[in-house]
């Protein structure tokens, strides 16, 4: 009809042809763009664009783009978890016990100094006035669920008598104090450079060392 102009249709949810699942395009536009624009600056439209779905489908997935944005960082913090969630329940020896702690410190270093990880710290910083919420669901998803995972886990070895008594969240609190130092602070101002590999297995060493000597199975009972 004359006067009339075609009009695009808006981008559909695609198929699973093979490619990457649709929740997993629609979380890797999001948080490509919450690190170029901030959590504020970034707009359902061009996340829906960039992930080749509707925004109607976008939102079917997730409520809103703070429900995005809180996926980002509970798959990343997840992430970390995983040598507490791939391990025996219960630690049957010594060994395994160091070797977990040493699995566990080395996979939060590794991860926390990931560029991904520090931008989405670096983002809560930002937007903390304006939307507190963003640094309430990382520190629950990151700092909290590791602590609280770590803390059940040395429950754990301590009714196995392979650590010995304490509170297990204090000591769980001990532990990621010893592995991270002052390292996260300095790397979220960009005062040097993340940590050599060599370094991270270092840390992990020296943090499950010093848990393992303050904490002895041999002091149980006074």
């Amino acid at each position: 009809m004359k006067g009339n102009k075609a009009v695009s249709p808006a981008p559909r949810l695609e198929p699973d042809t093979g490619g990457p699942p649709v929740r997993e395009r629609v979380l890797k536009a999001a948080f490509a763009l919450f690190r170029k624009r901030g959590f504020s600056g970034a707009n359902t439209l061009e996340i829906a664009t960039r992930a080749r779905v509707s925004k109607r489908d976008l939102y079917a997935l997730f409520g809103s783009k703070q429900a995005m944005l809180a996926a980002c960082i509970t798959e990343r913090a997840a992430r970390m978890r995983q040598p507490l969630e791939l391990a025996a329940p219960v630690p049957h020896s010594r060994q395994q016990v160091v070797a977990t702690l040493v699995e566990l410190g080395t996979s939060i270093l590794r991860g926390a100094s990931h560029p991904d990880v520090l931008a989405v710290y670096r983002l809560a910083i930002a937007e903390s006035d304006r939307t507190p919420e963003i640094a309430r669901t990382l520190d629950r998803s990151g700092r909290e669920a590791n602590h609280a995972a770590l803390a059940g886990w040395v429950a754990k070895a301590q009714a196995q008598g392979l650590i010995g008594p304490g509170d297990p969240a204090a000591i769980a609190a001990h532990f990621l104090a010893a592995l991270w130092g002052s390292l996260l602070i300095q790397l979220l101002l960009c005062v040097r450079e993340a940590p050599s590999a060599q370094e991270i297995d270092a840390r992990a060493h020296a943090a499950t060392e010093a848990i393992l000597t303050l904490y002895a199975p041999d002091r149980a009972g006074g």
